[in-house]
């Protein structure tokens, strides 16, 4: 069994995804890996630039885009890796950071996932990256940009965890789809990627899935990645000077978005909330949709 299998979904981002395929074997050191990228129909020849430049990697081209959970578990059935690293295409790694990943996951039997410090180009952390999970409270302290504000302290900072130290090792409850690292074993517990979400939201319910079946998830900042961020969807401000997201796949990105709240409140806390609750969630998200 070879050491990692990194597995990159591609939705037209082909420089982004030939510059982020260059920079992991630049990268490469003391250990085995393989790449499997799953192409979902690009129309600006990015397989095409795959199997040209990159004979090394398996190239899985789908006919249509299937959305980011189902290609993932595509590309899960092809791989042979003790580790499995999701890796966004809008991304590239720096060098020692996947070795050292490796050797904490080695060092830590007990994590089942982890990442390591996304930085954006403007400098920042990419705060999904390090987030505590949509609980109708910290969900509210976000949106109402209270945590903005008093995002120290644990009362207020649970969504992105502000409280904690981003310079030390130290247990989340979710990160980011762009790197996330998962051990075999945890990946298989947690029953890998829930399909009924297409695009967003798909890692903090993975996430939430490792943590109910007893696994730890790290953020490791010793190490980084560059992440421009939101390049596939175009719906991020930070990013939309970089995107070749058309209108449509930006309307279809921003349903998803509000989508994937619904789908993961239903799946996770409605039991858990009263009525009213929930109401006034549903009721949250929908507005949010429309000012949006």
């Amino acid at each position: 069994m070879i050491d990692l299998s990194i597995i990159i979904v591609s939705y037209n981002t082909r420089d982004f995804l030939r510059d982020c395929l260059s920079s992991i074997y630049k990268t490469f050191k003391n250990f085995s890996f393989e790449i499997i990228v799953v192409d979902n129909a690009s129309s600006d020849n990015s397989a095409e630039m795959v199997s040209k430049e990159y004979k090394d990697v398996l190239l899985i081209s789908n006919r249509e885009n299937l959305g980011f959970s189902k290609a993932n578990n595509i590309g899960i059935k092809k791989t042979s890796g003790r580790y499995v690293l999701f890796l966004n295409s809008d991304t590239v790694v720096y060098e020692n950071t996947l070795k050292h990943m490796i050797d904490f996951m080695d060092k830590n039997k007990d994590t089942g996932a982890s990442t390591c410090k996304l930085i954006m180009p403007s400098g920042k952390i990419d705060d999904a990256s390090h987030r505590g999970f949509p609980t109708p409270w910290n969900s509210f302290t976000y949106f109402s940009g209270l945590s903005k504000i008093f995002g120290k302290t644990k009362f207020f900072g649970g969504y992105n965890l502000g409280y904690l130290d981003f310079k030390t090792t130290h247990t989340i409850d979710a990160l980011a789809g762009a790197f996330m690292l998962v051990r075999r074993k945890a990946g298989e517990d947690a029953g890998w990627w829930d399909e009924d979400y297409f695009f967003y939201g798909e890692d903090l319910d993975f996430c939430y899935m490792l943590k109910e079946k007893g696994w730890k998830i790290y953020y490791v900042p010793q190490v980084s990645i560059l992440h421009y961020k939101g390049v596939t969807g175009g719906i991020k401000k930070h990013s939309k000077h970089l995107t070749t997201a058309n209108e449509q796949t930006r309307i279809k990105s921003q349903n998803e978005r509000f989508r994937a709240m619904r789908i993961f409140y239903k799946k996770h806390y409605e039991n858990k909330y009263p009525w009213i609750v929930t109401r006034l969630v549903y009721l949250g998200i929908s507005l949010k949709q429309l000012i949006s």
